[in-house]
């Protein structure tokens, strides 16, 4: 490993090169509980693809793993060091180099954190949708790893939708540049979306291509209160079958209500079991009419109340809760989320089955939900150095993949399989299928260096 280190510092400026175990060990993982990670021989903390090709070849000759992380906010381990390998840092590749307003495009390099694309789109009339809850912090290249959704995904789509092209090194050290600026493409296979949700594991994206959208019209808030977890999913199936396609539709409990009230005082009710939160961007009467529609969905469906939120603060502090749900609830323990889509019409019925795992595991389980387009995302709090309760966590966690699975829905819907879901993604996909994946990993990673062992690794 000395060796590696000393050849690194050979062919990068050698204050890129980190091996100071203070400082590695804050970037040998990712946000997730107990998902296992190692010591990496270093840290390089990239600013070109020139370093990037640097290091891959490099690695690639010597048989040592690669690791790529963003910002580190992933909840399923896929940006955990493993024992020996070489951490590739890419927060400081945070270059907005273009946006071009005619085109509606913007490049990037990986390390432009969500919103501040977001903001740099805006000064030109323009909006780049994907938008997780980790928007703040969480940056372009990790949002392409897991193909991140987001709030208003449920009408506009995730990062794979807005990728256009990237620039990524492949192979043993190889920069390629996969996909088309232009409006149409097709030539060749798409190995561009094949990079969009591959979490790092066939090649390491150096730059990004993305599409925009015109600014959108202002949006309406609509609020419904509901006595439990079942009603408020029935109040979505009738939302969904009377064909309304809301810019968001977010579900969230008291447990997370409370949680954020209580860590930031933003004087939120807690008098609800549930909450659904819709917003619809249709402009003019369109608009009117189709949150008076969902207000009416919701009273129908069994809400306690549902109304039309006049106080644009209020609304707007109701949806940065929802933002801050999982920090809020970290704050009280370790916290194990789970990831699961399944068809909106078995939104109900899912959601009882987590809250059967709870009971049945003596858990405590938060929720929240793109509940606009079923995915899930419950979240199991445990104590602090309470192994009993940690074994029960993740038996609740696996019980909610299993029932997702049961439901014809899937094991994740933007945050990743990384080293958390490999049993599910086994139990998701056929043997054949998972072969393909196989082929297609040793095609473009020959030397195997690259995030070796997540996703489709070893799920015992």
């Amino acid at each position: 490993m000395a060796d590696l280190v000393v050849s690194l510092k050979d062919r990068i400026p050698a204050e890129r090169v980190v091996t100071d175990p203070g400082v590695t060990a804050a970037y040998a993982r990712d946000e997730a509980p107990w998902a296992p990670y190692g010591t990496p021989a270093a840290l390089v903390r990239a600013q070109s693809v020139e370093d990037v090709r640097a290091v891959v070849e490099l690695c690639a000759e010597h048989g040592v793993p690669v690791v790529p992380r963003g910002a580190g906010t992933g909840l399923s381990g896929g940006a955990n060091a493993l024992e020996g390998c070489v951490l590739l840092s890419l927060e400081r590749m945070n270059e907005i180099i273009e946006i071009d307003p005619v085109e509606r495009l913007a490049v990037v390099q990986p390390g432009v954190v969500n919103d501040d694309l977001r903001k740099a789109c805006a000064e030109h009339g323009l909006w780049y949708p994907p938008d997780p809850s980790s928007s703040p912090w969480s940056t372009i290249g990790g949002n392409v790893a897991t193909n991140a959704g987001g709030l208003c995904c449920v009408k506009y789509g995730v990062t794979r939708d807005y990728v256009l092209a990237v620039q990524a090194v492949v192979g043993r050290g190889e920069v390629v540049r996969l996909g088309h600026r232009t409006a149409k493409g097709v030539t060749g296979y798409d190995l561009c979306g094949l990079m969009v949700g591959s979490e790092g594991t066939l090649g390491v994206v150096t730059e990004v291509t993305v599409r925009l959208r015109s600014a959108r019209a202002a949006e309406r808030t609509i609020v419904g209160s509901f006595p439990d977890l079942q009603t408020a999913g029935k109040a979505v199936g009738a939302v969904t079958a009377a064909g309304i396609v809301p810019s968001a539709l977010e579900l969230v409990d008291r447990h997370v209500l409370r949680a954020v009230d209580e860590w930031r005082n933003m004087g939120l009710s807690d008098d609800a079991e549930v909450l659904l939160l819709g917003r619809t961007d249709l402009p003019g009467e369109a608009g009117e009419a189709e949150a008076d529609a969902m207000v009416r969905l919701f009273e129908e469906a069994g809400a306690n109340w549902a109304v039309r939120s006049t106080d644009e603060e209020e609304a707007d502090a109701l949806f940065e809760a929802r933002r801050l749900a999982y920090p809020a609830m970290e704050r009280l323990g370790p916290v194990l989320t789970d990831d699961v889509c399944v068809p909106r019409a078995l939104l109900p019925e899912m959601l009882t089955r987590v809250e059967a795992a709870a009971v049945e595991n003596d858990v405590h389980i938060a929720n929240v939900a793109h509940a606009g387009d079923g995915n899930l995302h419950p979240m199991i709090i445990v104590p602090a150095d309470d192994e009993a309760a940690r074994v029960r966590a993740v038996r609740a966690f696996d019980q909610i993949i299993a029932g997702a699975l049961d439901l014809g829905g899937t094991v994740t819907g933007e945050h990743g399989v990384g080293l958390l879901k490999r049993r599910g993604l086994h139990d998701e996909l056929d043997p054949a299928v998972v072969a393909l994946h196989h082929a297609v990993k040793a095609a473009l990673d020959p030397a195997g260096i690259f995030n070796p062992g997540k996703v489709f690794g070893d799920p015992s």
